[in-house]
């Protein structure tokens, strides 16, 4: 059976450039979206042109330079909005304009100090107005998330009449529990008339630690894009993990949904961004953090060892890391302490390896990780003599 697409819709440089501290010049947005081009990435969102003239000019040269992504721009349910962004995606292969309203009753109230009526007429009006420009147009029901579900279906209906070709569906705050965001979606399915002339799409928050779990119980029940960054960085607690969706989507097959992500190139990417931005990746980020493949408890160790699916689910070389990691501490076991002194040149035999194992957790009950260099010094301790096999 073919699998059905799920569109990667990534917004690194405009909601994960939000941050505090991770500002980005023109040159950096750049060189990260050529890279994201080059990831499969479908959709770049370049940033909010209105926002500031570094970021209009900033769109306007990723519009420029991107060969086969969608470029998108933001901007809100206001006539000029729409206007820069335009202009700015002048240039652009494949040009997207991304306008929307918060339709939450809490937005409505005290955001806009508006009706929901009213609400409805701005949607539309900006709809109309940015498909006169391109037409590939992307509407956003901000705070979808706590959005009465049947207003939330009149707006979708409303929108697509006017032209909208995706709805973003955005958990705002992050407060959705995985079961009610697929729900939500299901109804959209189910409700919206002229619901298959649009896409529907994942923009999860993280606040509660669910943006993930969102996202696919999002498209599980029908949506075909997810809103993501990469190594999940976004506002306050940041956003979807584009490489922890994509990730999922491979490993759960039965699902019969994939993306075009080149997954060997996620941690190269990782790493990129997370030094353009001066924004570590925590250790154990999945997917991509410095302890995602690595082992130091010597139970794991040994069946790591014997055969790496028995305490890992993904391939580390099918995300660009060359090969697991046997970390020696003192928890270690014989089998890794074997296996990482032949890493350095010694084939230990049963009884030399049983010698060095009491020089090595004297070793390791003073150190936190015991290195290479660490090895040959516990091997050169050892009362019995070892030839090195180099």
């Amino acid at each position: 059976m073919s699998k059905d697409k799920v569109d990667i819709f990534d917004t690194t440089l405009r909601d994960g450039e939000q941050v505090p501290g991770c500002k980005l010049d023109s040159k950096q947005k750049l060189v990260i979206a050529e890279r994201l081009d080059l990831l499969g990435v479908d959709i770049i969102e370049a940033g909010f042109p209105i926002s500031s003239p570094g970021d209009f000019k900033s769109v306007q040269e990723i519009a420029k330079i991107v060969q086969r992504a969608t470029v998108c721009g933001l901007t809100r349910s206001v006539k000029k909005d729409i206007e820069v962004a335009a202009e700015a995606l002048k240039h652009a292969k494949k040009p997207r304009i991304h306008t929307g309203i918060g339709t939450s009753d809490s937005h409505i109230k005290f955001k806009f100090n508006s009706t929901r009526e009213k609400i409805l007429e701005r949607a539309v009006d900006a709809v109309k107005y940015a498909k006169t420009f391109v037409e590939d147009i992307e509407f956003y029901a901000e705070d979808a998330g706590r959005t009465d579900n049947e207003y939330l279906a009149r707006v979708c209906e409303a929108v697509i009449k006017a032209g909208a070709t995706v709805l973003n569906i955005p958990d705002t705050t992050g407060y959705c529990l995985p079961e009610e965001y697929g729900a939500k979606m299901k109804y959209l399915k189910e409700n919206v008339k002229g619901i298959e002339k649009a896409k529907l799409s994942c923009h999860c928050h993280n606040d509660l630690g669910l943006a993930t779990a969102n996202s696919i119980a999002g498209v599980i029940n029908g949506a075909r894009q997810i809103e993501c960054t990469i190594n999940g960085i976004g506002e306050r607690a940041g956003n979807t993990s584009l490489e922890e969706v994509v990730m999922i989507l491979r490993q759960h097959p039965h699902l019969n949904l994939d993306t075009s992500i080149n997954s060997k190139l996620l941690y190269s990417t990782s790493q990129m961004v997370s030094h353009k931005m001066g924004m570590p990746v925590q250790p154990n980020k999945a997917i991509v953090g410095s302890n995602a493949f690595a082992h130091s408890s010597g139970i794991h160790q040994d069946g790591v060892i014997k055969k790496r699916e028995t305490y890992e689910i993904i391939d580390p070389e099918d995300v660009g890391v060359n090969e697991s990691s046997i970390v020696l501490t003192a928890r270690s076991g014989r089998a890794a302490l074997a296996y990482r002194a032949k890493k350095v040149g010694y084939e230990l035999t049963k009884v030399q390896l049983d010698s060095v194992y009491i020089e090595f957790l004297k070793f390791a009950d003073q150190k936190k990780e015991i290195v290479d260099s660490d090895i040959h010094q516990i091997i050169e301790a050892s009362p019995i003599n070892i030839e090195s096999i180099a």
